[in-house]
């Protein structure tokens, strides 16, 4: 997977917006204005994902490029180094993931209204 890739799948996505919040080089997807995926475009490729604290702990056992989260809550948090290891199936999986947690986290007003764009 690369950016561009990455970039059409996040943003093929229900609600999903793209946009620089921090600096002009960590790019963060967003759905309905809550973050689900931030990557760096100047560093190693890699995208940090929201994932359930009990998975996201199996999964830095089970893969040595998914680490706990980078400058982010640890427990909530993968960052996933895009090195080639990992399928882009099993790296879309962890993308479908963190954005299903986050719409999850929305109000029911927000889901409905998620789901009618």
């Amino acid at each position: 997977m690369n950016i561009e890739s990455l970039r059409e799948y996040c943003l093929s996505k229900n609600g999903v917006t793209e946009g620089f919040p921090f600096d002009e080089t960590t790019l963060v997807f967003k759905v309905m204005e809550k973050m689900f995926l931030l990557t760096s475009l100047d560093d190693e490729f890699s995208i940090s994902v929201k994932c359930d604290p009990e998975k996201a702990i199996e999964l830095r056992e089970l893969y040595p490029a998914v680490i706990p989260g980078y400058h982010l809550s640890k427990k909530h948090w993968n960052t996933v180094f895009l090195d080639g290891s990992l399928s882009d199936s099993l790296i879309q999986s962890f993308i479908d993931h963190s954005y299903q947690m986050v719409v999850q986290s929305l109000s029911k007003k927000q889901q409905i209204g998620l789901s009618k764009k």
